[in-house]
């Protein structure tokens, strides 16, 4: 299953539309974002029919994201996110109390643990976990970024979404 991982996106529209394209592009099933969406208005670019998300610590309009996801059929699971994808299991968590991510990392509980939070595109393996950070598809005056993982071998991309 191919996976399309994207956070800290902070209404960037014109990122947003590049990443929606290249998850079309790879085929993604699944869209996971890690927090930092910000506003209902910019997650309305998404065509994708399967989406799952965490708030992050600057998503203001709590309400209207949940409404969001609920007329649409996606899932906003609060902070914390459990998913099983092809018999796996990934935690989704942003990532602001690195202890907490740590821990889930350390934890040995999941194959994958995705954050996000520091801005750095991230992979890397501890023990039996994948811990997996995509970035930021903002990009903040550097390179945005969203990342694609591929369950059957857990292989990632990085992919470059321009300045």
């Amino acid at each position: 299953m191919i996976i399309g991982l994207i956070s800290d996106s902070h209404d960037h529209i014109g990122h947003l539309h590049k990443a929606s394209a290249v998850f079309r592009e790879w085929q993604a099933e699944l869209l996971v974002h890690a927090g930092d969406m910000i506003s209902p208005g910019a997650m309305r670019l998404f065509p994708e029919k399967n989406l799952a998300a965490v708030f992050g610590n600057n998503d203001g309009e709590r309400h209207g994201l949940l409404q969001l996801f609920h007329a649409r059929g996606w899932r906003l699971q609060g902070d914390f996110l459990e998913l099983t994808l092809d018999g796996k299991r990934m935690a989704v968590y942003h990532g602001t109390i690195a202890a907490m991510r740590e821990a889930l990392i350390d934890s040995g509980r999941y194959d994958y643990v995705v954050s996000g939070h520091t801005h750095q595109p991230e992979r890397r393996v501890i023990g039996t976990t994948l811990a997996l950070n995509p970035g930021t598809a903002h990009g903040f005056g550097g390179v945005a970024t969203v990342m694609l993982l591929d369950t059957h071998d857990d292989s990632v991309e990085i992919i470059d979404l321009g300045r």
